[in-house]
Formats: structure tokens, sequence, C-alpha cells
């Protein structure tokens, strides 16, 4: 084949691959006699491109959002049209989710905090557990340095748990439950983890009202549950959105063994070597260690996790 005619099988190859997946993202099909991309008369490509459709129902742990309404459908809309093109950042998403759901699941279920609030996790840091927010906000909850202790997460120069997905889920869960507790909803105490408690209760005083989608909140908290929802939505459908991770793709839980801690470590790489590791797989695995050593006080215990 002539370099110039496999040129021009490649580029048209390369051309039907894009429809296919463009037309794959979007759950609306196009019109009779349309296709998501045409030739314009000089050559070169034009692509379309189309809205997600709504859902015909949906809720967030098992509390129905009113798609009745203009205004609740324009905000789901306005979240799904954001989030249904990210496709790089959904992709790795669904790969992380493969490593840290069955421990977030397990957190959540065990505290008696619904399953959906794990896609709260995926608003605040999408699974990524060095996020880190311009106001200081960390790892996967998102919680501030101020707010952590409140919720027993441990946190000063040499320990940070809330890059610990375990005791932070708790800690989020503790959180949950106590908003759940005084708002009366979950939509309601997942909406006042973007404004908090006490910006809810402000916003429910002077409105007169408790219910999230008869409120009105600053642009960020009118959007997050809604952002939630579209999260929840697109990933719980994610290959009719063309975003297709297979289960051996996905990236597997670490598998670790425990080294329980009782006396400080002036040396963390020095420890590391001694249980077999390194420095660096010391942290992978136990990224809420933040020095270079660890003082444990009179009574304390640490559990570090080593690679299996």
């Amino acid at each position: 084949m002539k370099p110039a005619i496999r040129s021009i099988v490649y580029f048209l190859s390369g051309a039907a691959a894009c429809a296919l997946v463009i037309t794959a993202v979007s759950l609306k099909k196009p019109e009779p006699g349309t296709t998501p991309i045409e030739v314009s008369n000089d050559g070169r490509f034009q692509y379309k491109w189309f809205t997600p459709a709504l859902p015909s129902s949906l809720d967030f742990s098992g509390e129905p959002v009113p798609l009745d309404r203009w205004d609740v459908r324009e905000k789901l809309d306005r979240e799904l049209l954001v989030n249904s093109y990210l496709h790089g950042s959904q992709l790795l998403t669904l790969k992380l989710a493969g490593r840290y759901f069955p421990i977030i699941e397990e957190r959540l279920k065990a505290n008696g905090v619904p399953d959906d609030f794990k896609y709260v996790c995926i608003a605040e840091s999408s699974l990524q557990q060095n996020a880190l927010s311009a106001v200081g906000a960390a790892s996967f909850w998102q919680f501030m340095k101020e707010t952590g202790p409140r919720y027993g997460l441990e946190i000063n120069d040499e320990v940070d748990e809330r890059f610990n997905v375990v005791k932070a889920t708790d800690a989020a869960c503790r959180y949950y439950k106590d908003a759940h507790d005084k708002f009366g909803t979950w939509t309601g105490a997942a909406a006042s983890y973007n404004c908090g408690q006490a910006g809810y209760q402000n916003q429910c005083d002077f409105q007169e009202c408790k219910v999230y989608y008869d409120m009105i909140f600053p642009d960020e908290t009118n959007r997050y549950v809604f952002r939630i929802l579209a999260l929840k939505y697109l990933l719980s459908h994610a290959r009719s959105y063309g975003l297709i991770v297979e289960p051996e793709d996905q990236y597997k839980p670490l598998k670790s063994r425990t080294v329980t801690v009782d006396k400080t470590i002036e040396n963390l790489t020095s420890f590391a070597k001694e249980n077999n590791s390194t420095y660096k797989m010391l942290k992978i695995y136990n990224p809420w260690l933040r020095a270079h050593k660890l003082t444990v006080r009179n009574g304390k215990k640490y559990e570090i996790q080593f690679p299996n």
C-alpha cells in the first residue's frame, strides 16, 4: 500500500472510531438522518455534540429527586452536561473506584450511612487521596484541618488521618449522621457538607424550610447535590456513556500486612527497611504519615501497613 493511501486509510479509520465514541457518549439518539460527524466542503471534520437525556426518575439515598419540576430538571441537566464529556477524569475515577469503593462502601454500611454517599466522595476529591484544595481541605473527604478533630481525626505535623481512607470515611459518616439528625434528610446532610451545618441551618431559619430542593443557596451549594446526582447517574451507567473500564483494568485494593507500633519511630526510612520495605512503599500504603518520624505518646498505638 502506498504511503499516501495508507495515511488516508489511517485517517478515515481514526475518524470512524471518533464517530463511534461520540455516538456512544450520548444517551439521546440523534434525529433520523443526522450523524455525529460531517465532512465540510473543504474536507474538514465537523463534530456534533448531543446533550445527554435526563433520567425519568432518580433518587439520593432513597429520597426521590423531584424531576417533575423544571428548576430541578435544569439544574440536573447542567451538571450532566458539564460532567458527561469529562472522559479522562471519569475513566480515572472508574479505575480508582476498584481500589477505594470496597473500603468506602464497607465503612458506610458499618456506620449506617447510605451507599450513595460514596458519590459525595467523588464530588469532593475524585477519589484522589492526595487531593488538596486552595483553602486547605484534604484527601478523600476534603476535611478542613479545624473540622477533622471534631469527628475523631488526629491531625498534626506528623499524623494526618484525613489521608487514611478508613478513618476519614468513619469521620465523614459521623458528620452525615449528625447532619441527618439535625435536618431530617440525607439530601440535606449531603448539602450541608458543602456549606457547613451552620450555613445550612441559617438558610433553613431564614427561608423557613429544610427541603434542599425548595431552597436557594450560594451557587456552589446550589450545584453541589446536583453534581453528586449527575456523578451517580453517569458512573452507574458508564457504558451507556462510552466510559468503558473492564474489571481487569480497574486498580485493585492494596494487599497489606499490619505492624502495630507503640513506641516512637525516629526514622521512618530505617523502620521501613527493618520491615523489608522502602520509605516509598511506606508512604504509599500510609499516606497519613506526614513527616520523617512518628512520635508515639504513652498508651497510644498506630497500625502501619506494609505490602503483603
